[in-house]
């Protein structure tokens, strides 16, 4: 009579450790602190609290579907309260929690009405052409004059920094950069002045 002995299963792995095995993929922005935007101290921590959304817009920046055909011709727009002297450090603070929360170096344009941002300052100072050639680049946070607006590519993300400057090229430069933001548009002044300025903008 044969004996069918019952033996015991040895499972092994035929897989091996490459089953597991995996390549870590770069997460966009934001830049090392040892390289700070010229100028500009090196920024401290975030502030708890994100910039507050207009109302009606209920997602913060790295939240936002970018799918949607509405967010290319109606982005968010966000106002910061700031006085004009506090305007770019708020533009700053708001550009810090941009690329904390996910949002790519290349995808944000940072406009100011008054006087230049230190790193638009430096980078002039080799020649408008190589400036202006960093913008095409597309791969890090471009900062330009609002009076230069028109010359500024879109951005998925546009940051105003309402710092002073003549009305005229303030009032223009607002309608302008909503035009530019493909998802976001971040004022940072005085509210008053930036609803007037709004609405002046809206007859130019």
């Amino acid at each position: 009579m044969p004996l069918i002995p019952e033996e015991p299963q040895i499972h092994e792995s035929a897989q091996g450790p490459r089953a597991t095995a995996s390549t870590p993929r770069p997460v966009p922005g934001p830049r090392s602190a040892a390289s700070p935007r010229p100028g500009r101290p090196v920024p401290g921590p975030a502030r708890p609290a994100a910039p507050a959304p207009h109302p009606g817009a209920g997602q913060s920046p790295a939240e936002r579907p970018e799918n949607r055909s509405d967010q290319r011709t109606t982005p968010q727009l966000q106002l910061i309260p700031a006085p004009v002297d506090g305007a770019l450090d708020a533009a700053e603070e708001a550009l810090d929690l941009l690329l904390e929360s996910g949002r790519a170096p290349g995808e944000i344009l940072v406009l100011t009405t008054g006087d230049p941002h230190p790193w638009a300052a430096h980078e002039l100072s080799f020649g408008e052409a190589a400036y202006w050639a960093q913008q095409d680049t597309g791969d890090d946070v471009f900062f330009a004059e609002a009076s230069a607006v028109e010359r500024a590519a879109a951005r998925p993300v546009v940051i105003v920094a309402v710092n002073g400057g003549d009305e005229a090229t303030a009032a223009k430069a607002l309608p302008s950069a909503m035009t530019r933001a493909g998802a976001l548009l971040v004022v940072c002044g005085d509210p008053q002045r930036i609803t007037a300025l709004l609405g002046a903008g809206a007859g130019v």
